[in-house]
């Protein structure tokens, strides 16, 4: 079987968290009515929402800050019957909210689960779980003021949304200009595992705007894995320039770009540092050293033409931008260990230090790898036009998670937009054409596909692919036959491509016996793979192969049980060994899935003339198998 998908999944991995935030938490859940529990919210400060300009990424979880009005009160055990019920001000069940917020968290409405538990929080404060699950939400769902106030400090609480507890408590302080205050809540309760790397990282950087530069300057903890230590030593450098000790800043600089492995990593901020220095030509021999070592990437060059122009050097970070950048650091450590969760409450918390549209990209993508891509989506759709590339990239994305979902027309009109911003950018053009091709628009994708974005002499074997499967679609076999021919001997092993081509030729009887040995080879590359397994299970049909056809083809069907082609091909395949009770099974099944009409009328024909009977009436013209018989 021939198999495009238009659909690049680039974000896999589940999100524990937000699975976490999906289990039923309510203690002695519904059997179990609640005490008379308070009605009020715990005591707790006020947080403003604050957004200034500037951002980047995003740290660790944190706790709230310490209340500075009176104490909570002391919770009161649960007991053994909740009587009466807590309702809220509009008569909502404790229970009832929760089954909503969790309802909503599951089908990735992030805001409106995290408000719903807020409330559950606010009926019943003596349960630890809730307040757990109320402050995940509120993290996930960009609500950190809300987060900071009710962050868990339980010793039955887990350590890691403890540690994140008082992360967030820190960065809400810092975001809300008081840095002192920051500070002296990392130095009363340090951030700890699994949170350290960013508690140590944002701390130098908030050390520094409360004036503490003993802390600020402070050389990271002897315990730390290398790559943090190395990142921890940049931050250094960096406020070594701050502070205006040039020459340890450079020093260090010098040691970290001379690191064998990571030595790359330090190239561009080493860079900079020279150009505000005035020392050009060594950033430019920086710049060079990433060139040649091939690890250059956009800013790199930028800093290289920017040298070149004698153009004016990038200002040094402040400390919210640099805050905000070892946050997103953090992050991206934590997104490498697939820890989507953690990753995208740090970019959050970078965000609201100093928000840019890059960071807000970052969140939608952290969301989609975790898993919850609704909200994903809806962090995406905030990022703005300010810069067409970031706004494409944007609108891609989101495309992708689109039809990912089976919204295609809505896919369609978000890759649109990407083309609109970046009329010029061949990738994009691409993505429009998969999708086009997608739903099945052929002539449209292959206008593109033909113009002068993607029809160029280095254009690569995913465009010849994709131009060959629209012409094979419009059933212009030849010219079908020279793209997927083309694509073949730039890729001669992809399992895919051989699939293809393979099955075309078997298809059609133009090459039936060398479309077979490429399919072979396919199937022995991916064996996993039920629509290639269709194409193997074929080939041995056209050849004659019945009883080997009929066992893989029975593969196929077990990996790809809702594919109407492949169902058809096993239909085939039972008549052939006289298995014709089998073969109208099959047949009558492949009118219940998603069908094209030409396969519909097809099959139609087959039951009617084989079997005898009517596929558009409730009753056969005779029995399943009694006109065969």
């Amino acid at each position: 079987m021939r198999f495009v998908s238009s659909r690049p999944v680039l974000f896999l991995a589940a999100s524990a968290l937000a699975l976490s935030l999906a289990a039923p938490v309510l203690a002695q859940a519904a059997r179990e009515p609640a005490p008379d529990a308070p009605s009020q919210d715990a005591p707790s400060q006020d947080i403003e929402t604050h957004t200034e300009p500037n951002g980047d990424p995003v740290p660790h979880i944190i706790i709230a800050d310490e209340p500075e009005t009176p104490e909570e009160p002391k919770i009161t055990p649960i007991p053994a019957e909740w009587s009466p019920i807590p309702l809220d001000v509009h008569r909502n069940s404790a229970f009832g909210l929760y089954l909503a917020g969790r309802n909503a968290l599951t089908s990735g409405e992030s805001a409106t689960g995290a408000d719903y538990l807020a409330r559950v929080f606010a009926l019943t404060p003596e349960q630890p779980r809730v307040r757990e699950q109320a402050f995940t939400a509120a993290l996930l769902a960009g609500d950190l003021n809300e987060a900071g106030r009710i962050a868990p400090t339980d010793p039955e609480v887990s350590p890691v949304i403890v540690q994140a507890g008082r992360l967030v408590q820190a960065v809400q302080a810092y975001a809300r200009n008081d840095p002192r205050r920051a500070n002296a809540l990392l130095i009363a309760a340090p951030v700890g595992e699994p949170h350290d790397r960013a508690g140590f990282y944002v701390q130098a950087w908030i050390a520094a705007a409360a004036g503490d530069w003993d802390r600020a300057l402070a050389m990271p903890p002897a315990d730390f894995d290398p790559v943090s230590n190395l990142v921890a030593r940049g931050n250094r450098a960096r406020l070594l320039e701050q502070r205006r000790r040039y020459a340890e800043a450079d020093a260090e600089w010098r040691d970290l770009t001379s690191h064998a492995l990571a030595g790359a990593l330090f190239r561009l901020p080493y860079g900079e540092f020279l150009e505000r220095r005035g020392h050009r030509d060594e950033a430019l021999v920086q710049y060079d050293a990433a060139v040649t070592a091939r690890t250059a990437d956009r800013r790199v060059m930028e800093g290289r033409e920017r040298v070149l122009s004698k153009a004016r050097p990038p200002a040094l970070l402040n400390y919210r931008e640099g805050a905000a950048q070892a946050l997103r650091t953090a992050a991206d450590q934590m997104i490498a260990q697939r820890a989507h969760e953690f990753g995208t409450v740090y970019l959050r918390l970078a965000q609201n230090l100093a928000p840019s549209d890059n960071t807000q990209l970052l969140i939608g993508q952290t969301l989609i790898q975790g898993g919850i891509e609704p909200a994903g989506r809806a962090a995406l759709a905030e990022v703005s036009a300010a810069s067409p590339a970031t706004y494409a990239a944007a609108r891609v994305q989101m495309a992708i998670s689109l039809a990912k979902a089976d919204r295609d027309d809505e896919a369609l009109i978000e890759l649109q937009r990407a083309a609109s911003v970046r009329p010029e950018e061949a990738a994009v053009a691409y993505m429009l054409a998969s999708q086009l091709l997608q739903m099945q628009r052929h002539e449209e994708a292959l206008e593109l596909l033909n113009g002068p974005l993607l029809n160029t002499e280095d254009q690569g074997f995913e465009v010849h692919f994709l131009r060959g499967a629209a012409y094979e679609s419009l059933d212009r076999d030849t010219e079908a036959e020279a793209e997927l021919w083309a694509a073949l001997q730039m890729q001669p092993d992809n399992p895919t491509l051989l699939n293809y081509l393979g099955y075309l030729w078997v298809d059609t009887g133009t090459r039936v016996e060398e479309g077979a040995a490429m399919i072979a080879r396919a199937h022995a590359a991916d064996p996993k793979d039920g629509n290639i397994q269709d194409s193997l299970g074929w080939a041995q049909f056209r050849q004659g192969q019945y009883e080997a056809a009929v066992v893989n083809l029975e593969g196929a069907v077990d990996k790809e049980p809702a594919n109407a082609e492949i169902n058809d091909h096993l239909g085939d395949a039972y008549w052939a060994v006289g298995r014709q009770r089998e073969a109208g099974f099959q047949w009558n099944r492949v009118l219940t899935l998603e069908v094209d009409d030409k396969r519909r009328a097809e099959v139609e024909a087959k039951l009617r003339d084989r079997l005898g009977q009517d596929p558009t009436g409730d009753k056969g013209l005779g029995s399943a198998g009694g006109a065969a018989d």
